[in-house]
C-alpha cells in the first residue's frame, strides 16, 4: 500500500536543471563524423608539446611516480607556477594545483558562493562559466561587452554590483572575444570590488598570448586586489598539454586554505607523474611560449575569414576570432555553423554558445586559430572549393 502522505520529490537537485551541457562537444562529435577541419575547440595544435616536458613525464612514470601525490600539488610544480607571475606567489600557501582550469573554477565558486549569491559575468563569456555558477547555486548577473572593441561600460558595471554580489568573474585574455583587461579597467574593478566586498575570480588561461605589443596584467598584480583576487590558470595552452589536466589556483592564504578543502573533496589531486614532469623536467618550466607564433596564426585566420566576407575584429589576445556573419549571410549563427560544417567541412562554434541572450549571439561564430599553418590553409581550401555560394543566403 502506497503512503500518499509522503511528498513526491524531484529526482535531481534543482541546480542541475540549469546545467546546459556543452554545445561544443555535440558539434565536435558531428564534425569528427564528417571529417571536418576543426576550428572550433581550443585544444592546441600549435604550439607543439615541448619534447623535454613529454620526456620528463615518461621518465617519472618509469621511475615509479604513479601513486597519490600531495593533494595541493607537487611542491616543485607549485614553485614553478608561483615564480611564473610578475608578482610572485608563496608556493606553500598561495598555489593549489587542480585538475585543469575547469576544476579550479568550480572549486573557487563552490568555496565562495552560497545559493542565491550573485556572480557578475561579462558577456560574451566562456560557456563553462554559467554552468559552474549554476553548480554552486549562484545567480549570474551579466554585463555586456560592447562592440566594436568589446569593452564594458563602467556605468553598467557599477549598476551590476549590489548587496547579493559575491564574485566578479573576469577573463583576460577573453574567450571568445579576445579582449585584454587594461590597467585602467582593473582599477575600476578593484574599486567596486572593495566597495562591495567582492572577490574577483580571474580566468587567465590565455595569458601567454597577448598581441600587438600589449601586456597581460594579472589580477594578482592589481593594487587593491592583492587579498581580494583569485587567479585561475592552466598549463593546457601555455605548454600544450590540455590532456594532462594541470590547472591551478593562485590566491591569498586565507582563501587557499578553504579552496584546498574543497579540492580534496572533489578530486584529491591530479596526475602525480605529470606534475613531476613540470617539477623535474629539463626544460624551462616557467616558460611562456612566445606570442609571435600565435599572432602569425591570428593574422592568417583574419586574412582567410575577412576575405570570405566575415567582419573580424583582430583579437587582442587568446586564440579565437569572434567573427560577425551579418554581412555574409542571413542565416542565424547555429544554422550558419551547420552550413559551414555540412557544405564546407569546416567546424566553427555559433556565437549563441557564449551568450545568455540568444539574439545577442546570433550574428557571430567563434573560430579557433591555435592551429598549424597547414590546418588553416586546409580550412581555406575547403571554404573556397565551391566559391562563395548563394546557398548560405536565406
Amino acid at each position: 500500500m502506497t503512503d500518499t502522505s509522503v511528498r513526491r520529490r524531484a529526482a535531481f537537485a534543482r541546480r542541475t536543471a540549469q546545467l546546459t551541457g556543452s554545445r561544443l562537444i555535440e558539434l565536435l562529435r558531428l564534425g569528427h563524423e564528417l571529417g571536418a577541419v576543426d576550428l572550433a575547440v581550443g585544444t592546441p595544435e600549435f604550439p607543439a608539446t615541448p619534447r623535454p616536458l613529454a620526456d620528463a613525464a615518461v621518465s617519472a612514470i618509469l621511475a615509479g611516480r604513479n601513486q597519490y601525490a600531495d593533494p595541493v600539488g607537487d611542491p616543485g610544480t607549485r614553485r614553478r607556477i608561483a615564480a611564473s607571475f610578475a608578482t610572485p606567489a608563496d608556493p606553500e600557501s598561495e598555489i593549489t594545483v587542480t585538475v585543469g582550469a575547469t576544476e579550479a573554477l568550480c572549486v573557487a565558486l563552490l568555496a565562495l558562493v552560497d545559493p542565491g549569491d550573485e556572480v557578475i559575468v561579462f558577456e560574451p563569456y566562456y560557456e563553462c562559466f554559467v554552468n559552474a555558477i549554476a553548480l554552486a547555486g549562484g545567480v549570474p548577473r551579466f554585463v555586456r561587452l560592447r562592440r566594436p572593441d568589446w569593452r564594458f561600460d563602467p556605468a553598467e558595471l557599477r549598476r551590476a554590483f549590489g548587496p547579493r554580489t559575491r564574485v566578479l568573474l573576469a577573463n583576460t585574455p577573453g574567450n571568445p572575444v579576445g579582449t585584454v583587461v587594461t590597467s585602467a579597467e582593473w582599477v575600476e574593478i578593484a574599486e567596486l570590488s572593495a566597495r562591495w566586498d567582492v572577490t574577483v575570480v580571474s580566468d587567465e588561461v590565455y595569458a601567454p598570448y597577448v598581441f600587438d605589443g600589449r601586456a597581460h596584467v594579472s589580477a594578482a598584480d592589481v593594487p587593491g586586489l592583492e587579498n581580494r583576487s583569485v587567479v585561475v590558470g592552466s598549463l593546457s595552452k601555455s605548454h600544450a598539454v590540455s590532456g594532462w589536466r594541470l590547472g591551478f589556483l593562485r590566491s591569498d592564504s586565507r582563501r587557499s586554505a578553504v579552496f584546498r578543502k574543497v579540492h580534496e573533496v572533489t578530486t584529491n589531486g591530479t596526475g602525480a607523474p605529470l606534475q613531476a614532469a613540470v617539477a623535474i623536467g629539463s626544460f624551462d618550466g616557467d616558460q611562456r611560449l612566445p606570442a609571435p607564433g600565435m599572432q602569425a596564426r591570428r593574422d592568417q585566420a583574419l586574412r582567410i575569414f575577412t576575405s570570405l566576407g566575415l567582419d573580424c575584429r583582430p583579437p587582442e589576445g587568446g586564440c579565437y576570432l569572434f567573427a560577425s556573419i551579418d554581412h555574409q549571410t542571413d542565416l542565424a549563427a547555429d544554422d550558419y555553423a551547420m552550413w559551414m560544417l555540412e557544405e564546407k567541412r569546416v567546424l566553427v562554434v555559433p556565437g549563441t554558445a557564449f551568450t545568455a541572450d540568444r539574439k545577442y549571439g546570433e550574428g557571430f561564430v567563434r573560430i579557433a586559430f591555435n592551429r598549424s599553418m597547414e590546418t588553416l590553409l586546409r580550412a581555406e581550401q575547403n571554404l573556397l572549393l565551391a566559391g562563395q555560394e548563394s546557398a548560405c543566403q536565406s
